[in-house]
């Protein structure tokens, strides 16, 4: 190995960036630096020497060094100045000194300036100093792997952060997909129901509009008696199909009053509500709402029919649906011929108060029927001509039979708007559509 400093164009970063380890020796003394030189030449590493603390500098500057073996006494600027500059400079730079067994105060300083590595006495024992080289390389490679790892964790950690936000930004976009698609499976699954309860109405008569005015006023009762949402929608279903069981009565029957029916047709009559459960057998996902049709004929005295449930033995939903559909079979005369005021209906309602009712549910129903001033309405009448685009329907827009044609919150498209124009012309009669203000003012 060469004594003096390699060339410059020997030292440049590119090349070393796969050299061998490299130890620098400091001492002034041509013989300690050769005989240095010959102890480390079996280590396997590049050997470079300086005669002084200045040219070692100099040379650190222009040449990665790995381990610094520098004497104590020197020239111009000895070991303690020259490995205190070292350590600030260049602190990855493992640095072992020389000394003479007089010299222990500057070995003090040496360790407490120059953060030494090891010391070892002149004259050395050659194995010695090679096993404490060794340790030094040793530190340093362990300095530099533990350096490359915490740098490939840093990267593998941004990258795994990004990932994550990807995927999180991946889950929430998938999310709100799935969202979206049920909201639209939802709405499209309640309009089913709605088309499948006008089946009902076609048959014209007291049937018209029925079922629908039933679902809206024990949606709002179960509301105001703060039944969870589902409770809510399940209602609001039974509802609109209460009367489902009725498709199998005849047209004659249907056409008379409760009240005028002969004990056959009564019996018949009161078969509809395990018509109408046994109708939706089949839908597992309407099997409360059928439980709520079957019951929704028997009293809170215990006096009703299919079963004769009493009290809370009938659901819930049971006893709202009994008072609503009570409410508007006296209005259109179903029950026994006349047709009452809505107020007067209210009357006939709180006779039955803990005999065909139950208590609780008909006073939360006569408050929310209870005369209120109008509120402004969120909603907007407009004719076919004035529809534009995304607005929505306030509440369902029905046929001048009273078949509903689009349900309460369908957003309106250019398609949609000239078939219901085409609608409007071939029924000779001008529609005034109900429009969410909401959906105008956006």
């Amino acid at each position: 190995m060469d004594d003096a400093l390699p060339p410059l164009h020997d030292l440049s970063p590119a090349s070393s960036a796969v050299h061998r380890q490299t130890v620098l020796c400091v001492d002034d003394e041509p013989n300690i630096l050769s005989a240095l030189r010959r102890v480390l030449r079996s280590s396997g590493c590049q050997v470079l020497t300086a005669n002084s603390g200045a040219q070692a500098l100099e040379m650190l500057q222009r040449v990665p060094v790995d381990l610094v073996v520098s004497d104590m006494r020197m020239p111009g600027m000895d070991g303690v100045q020259f490995l205190e500059q070292v350590h600030a400079r260049w602190p990855e730079a493992v640095r072992i000194l020389l000394s003479g067994h007089g010299e222990m105060s500057a070995t003090v300083a040496a360790i407490n300036r120059g953060r030494i590595f090891r010391y070892l006495n002149k004259p050395w024992d050659d194995a010695e100093l090679m096993a404490t080289v060794r340790q030094g390389l040793e530190l340093v490679g362990l300095q530099r792997e533990k350096k490359r790892l915490e740098a490939l964790t840093l990267s593998q950690n941004l990258e795994l952060r990004s990932l994550n936000e990807s995927l999180e930004q991946r889950v929430l976009d998938r999310t709100n997909d799935l969202a979206l698609a049920n909201k639209k499976l939802k709405h499209g699954y309640l309009t089913s129901i709605k088309v499948f309860s006008n089946l009902l109405e076609l048959r014209g008569g007291r049937l018209g509009g029925h079922g629908r005015r039933v679902a809206n006023l024990a949606r709002t009762l179960a509301h105001s008696m703060a039944l969870p949402d589902q409770d809510v929608q399940d209602i609001f279903i039974a509802g609109l199909l209460h009367d489902i069981g009725h498709i199998g009565l005849p047209d004659a029957m249907l056409s008379k009053p409760v009240a005028r029916l002969s004990a056959e047709e009564l019996a018949q009559y009161r078969r509809h509500p395990q018509l109408g459960e046994q109708s939706l057998m089949a839908l597992e996902d309407l099997q409360a709402v059928a439980l709520l049709i079957h019951a929704h004929h028997e009293r809170y005295d215990g006096r009703g029919y299919p079963d004769g449930k009493a009290g809370r033995e009938i659901p819930l939903g049971s006893r709202i649906l009994a008072v609503v559909d009570t409410y508007e079979e006296l209005q259109d005369g179903h029950l026994g011929g006349a047709q009452p005021t809505p107020e007067e209906a209210r009357v006939l309602l709180q006779q039955g108060r803990g005999s065909q009712f139950d208590p609780e549910v008909l006073e939360t129903f006569l408050q929310v029927t209870q005369t209120q001033r109008p509120k402004e309405s969120a909603a907007l009448i407009v004719a076919t001509d004035e529809l534009a685009p995304d607005m929505a329907l306030a509440s369902d827009l029905l046929s001048p039979d009273g078949v509903v044609l689009l349900t309460a919150g369908h957003r309106l498209t250019a398609y949609l708007i000239r078939r219901i124009q085409a609608f409007e012309q071939r029924a000779e009669q001008p529609f005034r559509i109900h429009i969410e203000r909401a959906s105008i003012d956006r």
